[in-house]
């Protein structure tokens, strides 16, 4: 899959792309990340992309003409790909579609897209109106620009891809992968400053493991994200010993 990154700031994704396991996706080619500069694609001898919103008030607006030339230059070099059809345009806002896992699978399986990171008070409407497909928010708070959001979404892409992580299963127990929170997990020593590793996780025992970190997971998710224990009963993701569980607590 190929991501094209329409951004002002490029230099902020080299860091991710080359570091953590996640490199593995990027390195093989697997997710194809290419970016773009967009003051390159200003033609003022001050590569100006922002002005002054009309109507007034605070901030300043990206200009959609550069924009344009930006968006028209993506499709013609993947065009010279293969002659796709015309990407997805992701566009990273408040107002946007909150990003899940179950959105992050989806992508996963796609052929990628053009992710617009915006910046300033926000991108001229028409612009939006013309060309992007889908908005995407990492949550209900504001950021200086989409470049982390963007970041954010490649990494999770990429974890999915195959042969990125160690352990294919890794993803399968993420949190939110099952419709829950992920358990607590433990590791070496056994005993630190008191506190033991629970009993269970040392008894070899799998199937009684497997039920002490289902009812963990259920546990947390019951404490701090309710709302996923009915979504879970509603998809009929929870088992008769998981229901009875939950009303023991």
């Amino acid at each position: 899959m190929r991501f094209d990154v329409i951004t002002l700031f490029p230099e902020l994704f080299g860091p991710h792309l080359s570091q953590g396991v996640t490199r593995r996706a990027f390195e093989s080619g697997q997710v194809d990340v290419r970016l773009w500069q967009l003051r390159e694609h200003a033609e003022d001898n001050y590569r100006r992309v922002d002005d002054r919103p009309f109507g007034g008030g605070p901030g300043m607006v990206m200009l959609i003409e550069p924009l344009e030339r930006a968006l028209a230059a993506v499709k013609a070099d993947r065009g010279g790909q293969g002659g796709e059809a015309a990407p997805a345009v992701i566009h990273f806002s408040p107002t946007g579609r909150r990003i899940d896992q179950a959105l992050v699978r989806e992508l996963a399986q796609g052929t990628g897209g053009v992710l617009l990171c915006g910046r300033y008070e926000g991108i001229d409407q028409r612009f939006l109106d013309r060309h992007v497909t889908l908005e995407l928010s990492l949550g209900d708070f504001v950021l200086s620009g989409g470049e982390l959001p963007a970041i954010a979404l490649l990494d999770a892409i990429a974890r999915l891809q195959e042969g990125v992580l160690n352990d294919a299963a890794s993803h399968q127990q993420d949190s939110f992968s099952a419709g829950l929170l992920d358990c607590p997990h433990y590791s070496r020593p056994e005993l630190f400053d008191g506190q033991q590793v629970p009993a269970v996780l040392l008894s070899g025992h799998h199937a009684q493991i497997e039920r002490w970190r289902r009812e963990r997971s259920l546990e947390i998710t019951w404490q701090r994200r309710p709302e996923l224990i009915a979504a879970a009963r509603a998809a009929g993701l929870l088992s008769k010993a998981d229901e009875r569980f939950l009303a023991s607590l």
